[in-house]
């Protein structure tokens, strides 16, 4: 079965979905890095800073046509530059991001059911 058709406005949805997928994968792989290098008991400034420096291009792109998937990656923003104990830390932005990949997992389902096109199948033409 082929996939479902998208209206130009639901391509242009998908390509910032898709995007945002990429980077949010981008920044969890520099989570789960943060956390086994603080689990080893390395030096972990480096990525924090790492963190910091991913999440606003990520809101970026986002807020024009997600601002409330924006808004919950600001407020991981947030998180990430906060002091405190670095084991909470983690474990928030850990949280963070499954809520947005999940966020992002159902924009892909809301785009589908409302720019779908729908091919109307062409009359024939009556037999003579």
């Amino acid at each position: 079965m082929a996939p479902p058709k998208l209206d130009g406005a639901g391509i242009q949805k998908m390509k910032t979905i898709e995007e945002a997928q990429t980077q949010l994968q981008r920044l969890h792989g520099i989570v789960e890095t943060y956390a086994l290098t603080l689990k080893q008991n390395k030096p972990t400034s480096m990525y924090a800073q790492q963190v910091k420096r991913t999440l606003p291009p990520l809101v970026g792109l986002l807020k024009p046509q997600f601002g409330m998937i924006a808004d919950q990656v600001a407020a991981l923003n947030l998180v990430a530059t906060r002091g405190g104990s670095e084991v909470t830390k983690i474990r928030m932005l850990r949280e963070g991001v499954a809520s947005t990949r999940q966020s992002l997992d159902i924009a892909i389902i809301r785009i589908k059911d409302q720019h779908m096109v729908v091919d109307e199948p062409k009359p024939s033409l009556p037999s003579r």
